[in-house]
């Protein structure tokens, strides 16, 4: 019974085999589908009848279509055998015996026959595997990171380590296709029905780079606020995604060889939030003060600050307050010497109409002569 189950098995595998496939996208995939393999649409409406072919043999002269943003990967018993980055429509094309088919112009005797025979051998079913995968090419959103604790960094604007509690997101791109495949995925992606997401909960070597993202966040944020080119401004940091996706994209790079050894690199990054410890929102307060009380702007809060002072010392020690006030600023040079430097202001223009007419009245008193009169007048008028 097994032989003849294994004879009816040969020949009617070989039988559904001979049509050709038209491969395309699964239906259902989330935006954020990285891997996934291309599935044969045997009917389209009712119409078609290419329901039996094997799941893992691809028919010589099968049609797959390969959308926009999307690159191809072909596999032969389990080996990458090509790829392909262009969109549009490719027909495969195999010389393993399995792939054959009288459709494709292979024969009657090496399509039916030889095949039969060999899936003989192996209980009916193909000795060969062939498969298709799309990978994504496009930038990948919603890559979530956070930290639960505080991370500190040496802040080169603030000249001090600092600390905070993050969180944000950032895209990631397969850069290397075929690394990413043979370097990272696992072989459980490499099914017909597995999508590979870099957001799925239960997906370990997503939840793997998602740690290697937090591990690096130290680090980004130290070579972000220490590069001149940044302005060293720690505020920066959340209105500049590409800036700080760089800075960030370098740390992962130096940690874990994300682009070299695995094919992939952080695109952009929204930072959600940075709540900075007690000790650098102090810092914060000062460094704005300063900033605030710069140039002319500082001298007015200066003098303020020393006239609500000299009150206070009146009010709460009288004569003798406000006296050992005066002796202070007198010790220091007085409230001048507290000011800021300001650059005096430019001496406005003698307007020339009112130098002639003065000019004129002078004339009609004969203070001045006709001549000196025309001498200032040329003068004031340029000539």
């Amino acid at each position: 019974m097994g032989l003849v189950q294994a004879v009816v098995g040969a020949v009617g595998g070989v039988l559904g085999d001979q049509w050709k496939d038209f491969y395309t996208v699964p239906d259902g995939l989330p935006a954020t589908a990285a891997l996934f393999a291309a599935v044969p649409r045997g009917t389209n409406a009712g119409r078609g009848s290419n329901t039996h072919g094997s799941s893992n043999i691809i028919t010589n002269g099968s049609k797959i279509i390969v959308p926009e943003g999307y690159g191809l990967l072909l596999f032969q018993d389990g080996k990458i055998t090509g790829f392909a980055a262009e969109p549009g429509g490719y027909e495969w094309r195999s010389d393993d015996l399995n792939s054959k088919s009288i459709f494709a112009g292979d024969g009657l005797m090496s399509s039916l026959v030889t095949q039969s025979w060999e899936r003989f051998k192996f209980g009916g079913q193909p000795g060969s595997q062939q498969a298709a995968f799309f990978v994504s090419l496009k930038e990948l959103p919603d890559n979530r990171f956070g930290t639960q604790s505080e991370i500190y960094w040496d802040d080169g604007f603030l000249g001090t380590q600092v600390g905070a509690v993050t969180r944000g997101s950032y895209t990631l791109k397969i850069v290397d296709p075929i690394l990413f495949v043979k370097n990272f995925v696992p072989a459980t992606y490499l099914q017909m029905g597995q999508v590979f997401d870099f957001t799925d909960l239960d997906n370990g070597a997503a939840s793997q780079l998602f740690n290697e993202v937090v591990g690096s966040l130290a680090q980004a944020f130290s070579l972000y606020t220490n590069d001149p080119s940044k302005g060293n401004r720690i505020t920066k940091l959340q209105q500049d995604s590409v800036g700080f996706a760089k800075s960030l994209s370098e740390a992962v790079e130096s940690g874990y060889q994300w682009k070299s050894d695995r094919g992939l690199a952080i695109v952009k990054t929204a930072i959600v939030s940075i709540e900075y410890d007690a000790n650098t929102r102090e810092l914060l307060k000062t460094v704005q003060r300063a900033d605030a009380l710069a140039g002319a702007r500082g001298n007015s809060n200066l003098q303020a600050s020393v006239a609500q002072g000299m009150q206070s010392a009146g009010e709460n020690g009288g004569a003798a307050g406000i006296m050992g006030l005066g002796m202070a600023s007198g010790m220091l040079g007085g409230i001048g010497s507290l000011q800021q430097p300001v650059a005096p202001a430019a001496p406005a223009a003698e307007d020339p109409i009112a130098k002639l007419k003065k000019a004129k009245e002078m004339l009609d008193l004969e203070l001045i002569t006709q001549a000196d009169y025309d001498a200032l007048k040329a003068k004031a008028l340029g000539l």
